[in-house]
């Protein structure tokens, strides 16, 4: 069920000069969610803060999965969900052909958002390629919403002149999103190196004292360096949310 006769009413009292323009706008902004089985869908957030709900794809059902991204595609024209397993996506694919499923970032994706009128480029660095899928989950995220994203691999501390070999490229970003699993180093010494914003996204990648990506955290949460926001663990997700906040605010 929608709340469309919600904005009927409010069409009708713009038509009839009761209601302005920019209250209409405003009120639009926080107004219409439509309802599936389970579901509340925040139809509005794209209009709100820029970027449209988003699937978390994680314990739930095919059907759930389907529900939820067919009432973002009615909505918006586009849909992307989260941490979808290859099971559901195939399931996923047969209703919806032109969907595209990526293994590595466990992303399921319909359409884009319109490409902004300025398009900026968010940076993605991942220290090894045991930090790919985290980092390709930021990578896409960027890139559905209409922006650009550069990606950067294999750059790990251990062998800092491979990270030092693309310093005028991460310099040519808005945004650099570091992840790294480990102890943790690669978004300090990036934020000791570019005047951009760092986003650390620490991972689960690591030997026993690792802990699950614990380790990881901590150490950029204490990072030497400033201006870097830390996001939890292998949420590549959401620090591609950081990160276009940033770009889209600037």
């Amino acid at each position: 069920m929608s709340n469309g006769w919600n904005i009927e009413a409010l069409l009708q009292g713009v038509a009839s000069g009761q209601v302005g323009i920019e209250e209409a706008t405003e009120r639009l902004r926080s107004l219409p969610f439509t309802q599936a089985p389970g579901l509340t869908l925040d139809t509005h957030r794209a209009l709100r803060l820029g970027l449209p709900e988003v699937v978390y794809g994680r314990h739930k059902t095919e059907a759930q999965i389907r529900a939820a991204l067919e009432g973002l595609v009615v909505a918006h024209g586009c849909a992307l969900a989260t941490w979808v397993s290859e099971a559901h996506a195939a399931g996923l694919l047969s209703v919806f052909p032109d969907g595209v499923y990526d293994p590595t970032s466990r992303l399921f994706q319909i359409g884009r958002m319109p490409v902004p009128a300025v398009v900026k480029t968010v940076a993605v660095v991942c220290a090894g390629t045991s930090d790919l899928s985290v980092a390709e989950e930021a990578a896409r995220t960027v890139e559905f919403a209409g922006h650009q994203a550069l990606r950067i691999h294999d750059v790990g501390v251990a062998g800092l002149h491979r990270l030092l070999a693309r310093l005028e490229d991460l310099k040519a970003a808005s945004v650099i999103i570091a992840v790294a699993g480990m102890e943790g180093a690669l978004p300090s010494v990036l934020a000791g190196l570019v005047r951009q914003p760092v986003v650390a996204v620490p991972t689960s990648v690591g030997y026993g004292t690792n802990l699950g990506g614990l380790t990881a955290l901590m150490a950029m949460l204490t990072s030497c360096s400033t201006g870097i926001g830390v996001v939890n663990v292998d949420n590549g997700f959401g620090a591609a949310m950081l990160a276009l906040r940033i770009v889209q605010g600037g």
